[in-house]
């Protein structure tokens, strides 16, 4: 999503300054390239020199310094970039941009563009809090301008509140935001992540190891495409993506209720959480001691979420995940069919790069037309992009059929 893309980062006078190296590295790392703008003030918390190095490009402080292929910086920067982020966004750069005012680069360059802009305020809670401030905010949010809310905790002067600069991870989220295609609006996607949990006493239960990354990729995915997303997931100790509707549950029978009182609302429901088959016959209320000879446990089925599904499945479009140790295809085939799927996922546990707790994945995608998409090996969320793309195909024709 990111790759190739061109960022201008513009940096105000704030004691979060700091985190701008961070967050230029965490940008290039996506494969983007960033051209960094330095107010005065900025240049006081942080040098040109150590951004010029992070961004492996040029510094630009001065309103009218030369820009590589063009006379003027703010024109060059403007026509050069995909988007804009200014991180951290003072009080006095939200103002001047509320009020039209461009005294230097970076609101001249601002001014000058209609790309995308994201502003990320940080500054001391009482500064954030005063009415001015929040009323220019709210001038630039109605100027179609994305502003995040800012972190709340310890701030620099050793008060509490909000204030802080948003996480580098969710500003960066935020940009490939952005970036995306909103070709999902429209569309509301249920997403099933994690592993589920059943419970054999009050201190042990059986599960996966299902990390949950690959659903939560397809949500944050999916929102940034334009979707309304519910991510219903399994125990991860993931942080939970900026989604509509998130819901936390264990086992396999609130996760099988928590889908169904959802799916009639959805148009796609994705199947991506590893949900046990089996669930102890009966749980102990006190912790099982260990005896001298073998012990039995008995299990019972819990509820095939996915056939269910299949058996009511109507208008929306039903995507499942197989993951196998062997015969990869045949066994997905069989789970496309006997499911009543539109769109099967199959990964190999075995295969290097694929599997629950790797941040890469390997897939094949099959649909019930006979195509077969076999993918290298990429990153869960450039996997998650891709299955996105297949299920479009699906969106389409039904969007077709809808017209006749």
């Amino acid at each position: 999503m990111m790759k190739d893309k061109k960022i201008v980062l513009g940096i105000t006078g704030g004691i979060a300054a700091y985190k701008a190296a961070e967050l230029t590295r965490a940008i290039i790392k996506l494969g983007a390239q960033v051209r960094v703008i330095m107010t005065k003030g900025a240049e006081q918390f942080i040098t040109p020199l150590t951004m010029q190095t992070l961004s492996q490009g040029p510094v630009y402080t001065d309103m009218f310094a030369a820009a590589e292929q063009y006379n003027i910086a703010h024109i060059a920067l403007a026509q050069w970039a995909d988007a804009f982020v200014i991180a951290p966004a003072s009080g006095n750069i939200i103002g001047k941009i509320a009020s039209g005012i461009a005294d230097d680069l970076l609101s001249t360059t601002i001014m000058a563009q209609d790309k995308p802009i994201l502003i990320c305020p940080a500054m001391n809670d009482k500064m954030l809090a005063n009415r001015v401030v929040q009323d220019n905010i709210r001038k630039l949010i109605n100027f179609g301008y994305t502003v995040m809310d800012s972190g709340v905790g310890e701030l620099a002067c050793k008060t509490s509140g909000s204030g802080r600069l948003p996480d580098i991870d969710d500003i960066v989220a935020e940009i490939e935001s952005l970036l995306s295609a909103k070709d999902l609006r429209g569309e509301h996607i249920l997403i099933t992540a994690g592993p589920t949990q059943e419970p054999l006493d009050p201190v042990r239960f059986i599960s996966n190891l299902s990390s949950g990354k690959m659903g939560y990729a397809l949500a944050k995915a999916a929102q940034q495409r334009g979707a309304c997303v519910t991510l219903i997931s399994g125990p991860s100790v993931l942080p939970v993506p900026k989604v509509d509707t998130f819901l936390r549950v264990r086992t396999a029978q609130e996760m099988y209720e928590a889908v169904m009182d959802n799916a009639s609302k959805a148009s796609v429901v994705i199947k991506a959480a590893a949900v046990s088959d089996y669930r102890p016959k009966s749980v102990s209320e006190d912790k099982i001691k260990k005896v001298a000879t073998e012990s039995t446990l008995a299990l019972i089925r819990n509820p095939d979420i996915l056939a269910e599904l299949g058996k009511k499945k109507k208008a929306v479009v039903l995507v499942g995940f197989a993951m196998e140790t062997r015969d990869l295809m045949a066994n997905a085939k069989k789970k496309l069919a006997n499911k009543n799927l539109d769109m099967i996922v199959a990964n190999h546990l075995h295969e290097e790069g694929a599997g629950f707790q790797n941040d890469t994945n390997i897939i094949t995608m099959i649909d019930r037309n006979g195509k077969t998409v076999v993918l290298p090996k990429m990153s869960k969320v450039e996997a998650a992009h891709q299955i996105l793309d297949h299920i479009q195909n699906f969106l389409r024709k039904k969007g077709s059929q809808k017209k006749k």
